[in-house]
């Protein structure tokens, strides 16, 4: 129902549990004998075979990638009622040593890496937690269905966010926290944002916009919020550099945003044919910049139709400076010029 990945570690929860498996690919060949016995005992080509089919045959070989899981260990992270136990959410913490989960007994429980031994559990909500973010600083955002998020340094409540008493002017409509997820600030390493969704308490047939928020690490204050559309939001994502946000919506939409401005860059309408239940970008480092292309990002949705869906987003066309200004010299000199042959002795 919900996973989290780290490297090679895979933390996937499973009703009430939360399984953690380990993926190892390596390169799968055939043995000499089998490569002689597939040209020798393969297919005969037919006489009078064009040359490009009896070079198919000969070049038909079986090697490829193998993926081999492992089950590490697995352990009971929810313990509500037994009708409604689940685990919710699972995250992993910047360094890939701890995973925090949460599910609908309103508890946060923090689990070592491999060993799943607990080292940390406390009640975050009254109701169900609907997300959870870890930073860097150990910092920890919950957000619940109790229309509340908060924020915590291990089990010590830190600050609650206060969107609805900051945020935008509207009808008294009641929201509720759906996401959180903290992203690098770019070019500052050292720098971080919070960001949130917010989407209407209740279904309304007048369907209110949803909301997207920006917040301040330091002081917890909204820098800035904007609409994200009237579809209700299922998921967020941040891209590793912190540059671009991804949403989902339960109707199967995808769309991407810039980190900074919150002003959307792409959208497909009804990518999915039902909820997204995930995004997640393309890593930046290693081999993402290679798979990328000419394009600026990609990002994988994932939804209740069985789906899979690569999203990419084009490379933005960015003007010179140098060349802006050489036009403003031409829109000036070419301004003088006709008010000078319009009115003689103008200059």
């Amino acid at each position: 129902m919900n996973l989290a990945l780290a490297g090679d570690i895979l933390a996937a929860g499973q009703d009430a549990h939360c399984q953690l498996l380990r993926f190892r690919a390596h390169q799968q060949k055939g043995s000499k004998a089998e490569k002689a016995g597939s040209r020798e005992q393969g297919p005969r080509p037919r006489k009078g075979a064009a040359p490009e089919e009896k070079k198919w045959g000969a070049e038909t070989h079986r090697d490829g990638a193998e993926l081999k899981v492992e089950n590490l260990k697995a352990v009971q992270t929810d313990f509500g009622l037994q009708k409604d136990i689940l685990q919710k959410v699972v995250c992993f913490n910047h360094d890939n040593t701890l995973i925090a989960t949460g599910g609908t007994d309103g508890h946060i429980r923090v689990w070592k890496v491999p060993s799943l031994e607990k080292v940390l559990e406390f009640k975050a909500h009254e109701d169900e937690i609907e997300d959870l973010t870890l930073g860097p600083d150990g910092k920890l955002v919950t957000v619940g269905r109790d229309r509340k998020a908060f924020v915590w340094q291990k089990d010590q409540l830190v600050t609650q966010l206060h969107w609805q008493e900051n945020g935008p002017s509207f009808s008294n409509t009641p929201y509720r926290y759906r996401a959180c997820r903290f992203g690098q600030v770019p070019d500052q390493p050292c720098g971080l944002r919070l960001f949130t969704v917010q989407i209407p308490q209740k279904h309304l047939q007048q369907h209110p916009p949803c909301y997207l928020t920006a917040w301040d690490t330091s002081t917890f204050l909204p820098l800035r919020t904007k609409s994200c559309g009237h579809e209700v939001i299922s998921c967020l994502s941040v891209s590793e550099s912190g540059t671009f946000l991804g949403l989902g919506t339960v109707t199967g939409s995808v769309a991407i945003y810039i980190a900074f401005s919150l002003q959307r860059l792409y959208y497909v309408r009804e990518s999915h044919s039902f909820v997204v239940t995930d995004v997640v970008f393309l890593p930046e480092k290693g081999r993402g910049p290679e798979l990328l292309g000419s394009h600026e990002t990609a990002l994988f949705s994932v939804a209740a139709d069985s789906r899979c869906q690569l999203h990419l987003l084009p490379s933005r066309r960015s003007v010179p400076v140098w060349l802006l200004l050489l036009l403003c010299v031409g829109l000036i000199v070419m301004t003088i010029l006709l008010l000078q042959s319009a009115f003689p002795g103008f200059l």
